[in-house]
């Protein structure tokens, strides 16, 4: 039997293997992007890509995984049972074994006899195709990444979106085991599920930023034998705004003041989040000078009501048309500042 030529994660994503926690981030998005199901409607082919990219994204990004992954490839998820072996044996040897689906798997064996490492390997990864695909014991299934992109008021307020998946469901003829009686099920063909699109609403909490992973519990791909669903995560990309900056949960905001104000102190308005509110402007502030609004920034995700601040930067406006008796004033101002000088 021909080996299956696993897909590799790096490949996919267009990353080398050396490639950063920010690269990989911003690869996933940008392909996210091109390929997503609401783009490419009834497009099979940019399905199976955005499924192929997903599922490249949650092993590369998380840290634990991406190791396991370097060092196992696609049989990663076993990382824990081939370790196991090896502490348990020393003075390693080394063999392979071809598992039933044509993955060739590489192990180092000691001392101790083991019996037929051909039954081990596929209680592991299954058993040939044809025949019963059943594991011991329930396994959770895998978790789901699909993109959200919100706006700043979005995520001020927290919203709601609603996402389209290819997912996996629990096969029902079998109920998730891959066998119906002695055989495999006809209607999965022996893995335990199938894939459907399928539309989802979900809640985008306040607070949220660029690079925020939401956590959408039970609502990634179904189990095998029994075991819990995995979790759905929103990817969060906040779109950029036309007036307010934001760092981390603070705001920030350009205000024109004029000049008198700047110079002898008044009030001007401020847009926030949540309306206009009246700030006083000291005497003599500079330009450039930043003045703080408590309370008035970003909800701090997941938090109960803290808040961060917003930043009003004044910008002194100097007047484009002066009349005669206002020309004569700032005449007799700048020949007062000379004599002070």
């Amino acid at each position: 039997m021909a080996a299956t030529m696993a897909k590799d994660y790096y490949e996919i994503l267009g990353v080398p293997r050396t490639a950063s926690d920010k690269e990989i981030r911003s690869a996933y998005r940008r392909l996210a992007r091109r390929y997503h199901p609401d783009v490419n409607p009834n497009d099979k082919s940019a399905e199976q890509h955005f499924k192929d990219i997903t599922n490249a994204y949650e092993v590369l990004s998380d840290p634990e995984k991406r190791k396991k992954y370097d060092k196992y490839g696609d049989q990663w998820e076993y990382a824990d049972q081939f370790e196991e072996m090896q502490r348990q044996n020393q003075g390693a040897r080394a063999g392979a074994y071809t598992a039933g689906d044509g993955t060739r798997v590489h192990f180092e064996t000691a001392g101790a006899d083991f019996g037929d490492f051909g039954s081990i390997f596929e209680d592991l990864f299954g058993r040939e195709r044809g025949g019963p695909r059943a594991r011991r014991g329930p396994r959770r299934g895998r978790d789901i990444d699909t993109a959200v992109e919100v706006t700043l008021e979005e995520a001020f307020r927290g919203t709601t979106r609603t996402v389209q998946l290819q997912a996996a469901e629990r096969c029902t003829a079998c109920g998730g085991t891959g066998q119906k009686g002695p055989t495999i099920c006809p209607e999965c063909g022996g893995e335990g599920q199938r894939y459907r699109p399928r539309r989802l609403e979900v809640k985008v909490p306040a607070g949220v930023r660029t690079g925020s992973r939401v956590r959408i519990a039970g609502e990634g791909e179904p189990g095998f034998n029994g075991g819990q669903n995995g979790d759905l995560y929103l990817i969060v990309t906040v779109l950029p705004h036309q007036r307010f900056e934001r760092k981390g949960d603070d705001l920030y905001i350009d205000v024109d003041v004029p000049v008198l104000d700047a110079i002898l102190g008044g009030e001007v308005e401020v847009p926030t989040l949540e309306g206009k509110v009246m700030l006083k402007i000291r005497e003599q502030t500079q330009n450039g000078t930043q003045v703080r609004l408590a309370g008035k920034g970003m909800p701090v995700l997941g938090s109960s009501g803290r808040r961060g601040d917003l930043y009003a930067r004044v910008r002194a406006q100097l007047p484009t048309s002066l009349s005669g008796e206002e020309r004569e004033l700032y005449q007799r101002l700048r020949d007062l500042s000379a004599a002070r000088a």
